[in-house]
């Protein structure tokens, strides 16, 4: 999940509860929604109780943390497949189930020959998990590097767009590299003081910046071991939230055996790095600057990485919960709107003050409660919309994404068919906002949906605060976008009402700090959903106009995903 959590919890705003209000002159001009004549007749109530009631149950301790393969899978399909049968909605699977079988191999690694940096000026061992934190996909009884020689190779980016090369043409076959976290942070030519928006999108992240394209890159170089740099500020979370990978990992079950990635994958903290790199002879701060430049080549330090692994394996099906509701119109019924949210969170794992569950009540129990209370919208709107809805509750969000992963590349009704995808990881806790933040903005018209339906509500739209984090990247929505359909994820707004300007990225703070992947997200006595409910009516409008319109939702002109969706429309 990306971050977000709040006072009296049952309040019920009346403009989410009623039919749409006239358009307000809130936000900036902007085309119209294709859909802006979509006219709703009988508008579903939202409110907050049945929100909060869901969230409680799906949270509670009984469901252990929701991990995938364990009693809270049981307890939270059962808990799905009976709200999607009460709500009404027709089973989504083709089959006649609820269900997608998703396939997962869990692998849990003990470390059995630690950390171990050798060179001309000695030798040392790093402790596990307090300085290092590594596991292998290797679906295999061990794997390690022994020996292994060491590069210092930047960020670990090849961007040719931005003619950009941190490998030079080195070999690092065999090898272990050493690579910065995020993506470069470019200093503008013309002013030092900013940051450079023609290089890697200046302040907000690329998916070259994330951890998983480290590992992907690193493997495709052939590297034995690849090691990510832990810095809290470019990694957006703390080392605490890393030392949450030494529990039991999945991954989707390869032909391979995922024997072509790197047989190590890991992260160091910072002073772990700053010490192997003097132990190599260079300065971290300066080989940082110079990774910044791109005059950058890999620096071999002259150092001998060793670590082993043993792995503990299981194979296991989980689950994605599929539920529709039917669209009117019998030329279009084939043609879907995907609403994802991922159910599952962390399970049962190191204590906390006493703590060993993950309850994940915010991630991401709010957004399938929200999804949730939106299709029960579906099953009352009045006329229904001409496409077909499908609510898609997927699996392993936690492990990488691998819920929405097995279903963008086995879609059970074809993603050509498929118009848009609306995505929810995590609710506005903390009450109402006279904006909306979206992650991503300006890609594609489904942010024209959404500015017309925020306007109704007298609400404008924000770009993401901290871009550079790379929220974009890390929930479900990123794999339909990777596969071509537009995709749609908001997050909690900024200015919250009656508020300091500053009690957004307080409370975003807070929760990073405090919360995000610990056994203390649970709901809090203080939160105010006020802000979810008029939330909840938003993505129910966007998903409905966008399924009455006469056409599908496109991305914008240069985003990176067009190319992707027009040869999958042409053929």
């Amino acid at each position: 999940m990306h971050r977000t959590l709040f006072v009296p919890a049952l309040l019920v705003l009346a403009a989410a509860c009623s039919k749409a209000e006239a358009p307000s002159p809130a936000g900036s001009a902007a085309p119209a929604s294709p859909a802006a004549t979509a006219k709703i007749t009988t508008m579903p109530k939202f409110e907050a109780a049945p929100l909060l009631d869901r969230i409680k149950t799906l949270s509670a301790d009984e469901f252990e943390g929701r991990k995938p393969g364990t009693k809270g899978e049981e307890l939270t399909v059962k808990y799905l497949e009976d709200a999607f049968k009460t709500l009404g909605l027709k089973p989504g699977n083709t089959d006649g189930t609820y269900i997608q079988k998703v396939p997962l191999v869990g692998i849990t690694a003990t470390n059995t020959s630690p950390l171990t940096i050798a060179g001309a000026g000695g030798r040392r061992t790093f402790k596990w998990r307090d300085d290092v934190v590594a596991w292998t996909k290797h679906v295999a009884d061990g794997a390690g590097i022994r020996d292994s020689d060491m590069i210092f190779a930047g960020y670990g980016v090849t961007a040719p767009e931005f003619n950009w090369d941190d490998f030079k043409g080195v070999d690092v076959k065999g090898k272990t590299i050493v690579v910065l976290v995020n993506d470069p942070q470019v200093p503008d030519p013309a002013d030092p003081s900013r940051l450079d928006p023609k290089t890697f999108n200046g302040k907000a992240m690329t998916y070259y910046g994330r951890w998983t394209y480290k590992f992907e890159e690193g493997a495709r170089r052939g590297a034995a071991g690849i090691l990510i740099v832990h810095e809290t500020g470019p990694a957006g979370y703390p080392f605490q939230v890393v030392q949450g990978n030494l529990q039991e990992k999945f991954d989707l079950v390869t032909p391979d055996k995922n024997m072509g990635r790197a047989s190590i994958e890991g992260w160091i903290t910072l002073d772990t790095a700053k010490t192997i790199l003097k132990m190599g002879g260079q300065d971290f701060d300066a080989l940082k600057k110079q990774a910044l430049t791109r005059e950058f080549k890999p620096v071999p330090l002259n150092l001998k990485a060793s670590l082993a692994l043993k792995n503990t394996m299981r194979t296991l099906d989980s689950r994605n919960v599929l539920g529709k509701v039917e669209g009117a119109d019998p030329k279009l019924r084939d043609e879907y709107v995907i609403y994802s949210a991922h159910w599952d969170h962390l399970g049962v794992g190191a204590p906390v003050k006493g703590d060993r569950i993950y309850n994940g009540a915010l991630d991401n129990a709010s957004g399938v409660a929200q999804l949730l209370e939106i299709a029960r919208a579906y099953t009352q709107v009045e006329p229904k919309p001409k496409r077909s809805i499908l609510f898609l509750m997927v699996t392993a969000e936690e492990q990488g994404l691998l819920g929405s992963q097995y279903y963008s590349v086995t879609p059970v009704y074809p993603l050509a068919k498929t118009v848009a995808n609306i995505n929810v990881d995590g609710i506005n806790q903390w009450g109402r906002t006279r904006d909306i933040t979206v992650i991503g903005m300006g890609a594609s018209d489904l942010d024209d949906y959404l500015r017309d339906a925020a306007r109704e509500q007298g609400r404008e739209l924000r770009p993401d605060p901290e871009s550079e984090k790379g929220f974009y990247y890390r929930s479900d929505h990123f794999n339909f976008a990777k596969q071509g359909v537009p995709a749609l994820y908001i997050d909690t707004g900024e200015e919250f009402i009656g508020k300091p300007a500053k009690y957004s990225q307080t409370k975003r703070d807070e929760y990073t700090e405090v919360d995000y992947h610990q056994p203390s997200d649970q709901v809090k006595p203080d939160w105010d959903l006020s802000g979810a409910v008029e939330d909840s009516q938003l993505l129910f409008l966007v998903g409905y106009r966008v399924a009455s319109a006469d056409k599908m939702p496109e991305w914008k002109p240069g985003n990176e995903f067009r190319a992707t969706r027009e040869k999958m429309l042409a053929r």
